[in-house]
């Protein structure tokens, strides 16, 4: 498979946000988001056999979480499977970040499923797969990327349309960061202020968590690798 980089640092996007972590980026994606930070992914990396792979994790870490991103990884679903299969056969917590543009109902039992429905702002609204709904369970959860108040007006109805709110594990509406966010370590950087959302969310009394990128505040917004 293709693979940018694997390294280890603090998961920064979800219900896991806050534990150490493992990642694995896999290269390429088929979506260019408007607010992307990690076009670096596209292009290049290098080829890894699976165990070669699976050596490196280890060699980061025997245990805990490993998070398989991108890019998009599931554009390299033959490979990504058993990748997946043989970290959770090794005891590994596996988390997947997806689009949900590509089919999801392969991914092993056990994986938890972090499913980034694009809104209208990133570009890329629309692809998501309503067919992946019924591959999504309790410990899975659905992130929301907002730039705008359109945005968060879209992730609100999407939710209520769905009944994401009780059908997956969670739902995460999390404010865009500019992708030439550079400097200070704050939210100037978000194309829609926190405080703004939160006040959205609590006005409409969602049962959604607020998630900022915390790997964000913790090192230079424009680092890559953490």
């Amino acid at each position: 498979m293709q693979i940018t980089e694997i390294y280890r640092s603090i998961q920064g996007e979800s219900s896991f946000a806050g534990l150490p972590c493992t990642f694995v980026r896999l290269t390429g994606c088929n979506l260019r988001c408007t607010w992307c930070d990690s076009e670096y992914t596209f292009t290049g990396g290098k080829k890894m056999l699976l165990e070669e792979v699976g050596a490196e994790v280890r060699r980061l870490a025997a245990s805990g979480l490993v998070e398989i991103t991108g890019g998009e990884p599931m554009l390299q679903q033959r490979e990504v499977l058993p990748l997946m299969e043989s970290l959770l056969a090794c005891q590994y917590t596996v988390l997947l970040e997806t689009s949900g543009e590509r089919p999801l109902k392969d991914v092993p039992h056990g994986v938890h499923k972090i499913v980034d429905v694009k809104c209208p702002g990133s570009g890329e609204g629309g692809g998501f797969d309503l067919t992946n709904l019924a591959a999504l369970g309790s410990s899975d959860e659905v992130k929301f990327v907002l730039a705008s108040r359109q945005d968060y007006e879209f992730a609100r109805e999407f939710v209520h349309e769905h009944g994401l709110d009780t059908h997956v594990g969670g739902v995460i509406f999390s404010p865009a960061f500019r992708k030439e966010a550079a400097g200070e370590r704050d939210a100037s950087h978000c194309l829609l202020d926190p405080r703004e959302l939160a006040d959205w969310i609590l006005e409409d009394g969602l049962h959604v968590r607020l998630g900022l990128q915390i790997h964000k505040f913790i090192w230079a917004p424009e680092a890559k690798g953490v």
